[in-house]
């Protein structure tokens, strides 16, 4: 997590330089927490920027999270919530403790998410929910993503004319590894969770995707940012 220490206000910066994704993304979001059952744990929380616009605009609470960047805590601890510094492999999820653990953006950062599954299903109270919101492997950005990844820049002639103006810092591309919906899915009903329920959102290109915000749309057939929950 090196990179996302380093680069941590960049990260603020590249939401802020594309202000419909970052709003459709929260409404994705908040639109998964509407009636998610508390206290709810964030984890993967990074600087809190969707916290804070979660409470500030739609009222919904989330003050404490995870963060293996202390960077990034750091940044979200002065936005008000209370961040444990450790990944989601290490962190120990104390059993009963949150009705709600939500992983927004963080699963393709996480390396052994189905170990991280189990230990969410143990923690959580018979009726919790977890929920894990990313960019599918399969979908637009997240292949523009992978060839970005392997290429090791933007700056290529076989991605020329195919990403946004404000593309996402190649810093943290690097680092991450998409995981297909269908996967995570499976992940988490081999964990025990049931009644999956996907909603999405990005459904145009990722050329057009920030000229105007989204409303959340179910399904995850189309979607360039897509949530699963599920119970136990």
């Amino acid at each position: 997590m090196s990179s996302f220490d380093q680069y941590a206000s960049e990260y603020d910066s590249w939401f802020l330089q594309n202000p419909n994704v970052l709003l459709s993304e929260v409404r994705l979001v908040a639109s998964t927490l509407a009636d998610a059952p508390g206290p709810i744990l964030s984890v993967g929380c990074g600087s809190g920027l969707f916290e804070k616009i979660m409470r500030d605009d739609f009222g919904i609470v989330v003050s404490e999270g995870v963060e293996p960047s202390t960077g990034m805590a750091e940044i979200a601890g002065k936005r008000g919530m209370t961040v444990t510094v450790a990944t989601a492999e290490e962190f120990d999820y104390p059993a009963g403790k949150y009705s709600t653990i939500i992983f927004n953006g963080s699963p393709s950062y996480i390396t052994d998410l189905a170990t991280v599954l189990r230990k969410v299903y143990d923690a959580l109270p018979e009726g919790g929910r977890v929920i894990l919101v990313d960019v599918p492997k399969e979908s637009t950005y997240g292949q523009m993503y992978n060839l970005a990844k392997a290429l090791g820049t933007w700056d290529h002639p076989l991605l020329e004319g195919c990403y946004p103006p404000n593309p996402y810092p190649i810093e943290f591309v690097k680092q991450a590894n998409w995981r297909t919906t269908a996967e995570k899915m499976r992940l988490m009903e081999e964990a025990g969770f049931k009644n999956l329920c996907a909603s999405q959102t990005l459904t145009t290109h990722p050329l057009y995707s920030d000229l105007k915000a989204e409303e959340p749309q179910p399904g995850y057939d189309r979607g360039d940012y897509v949530a699963v929950s599920a119970v136990k």
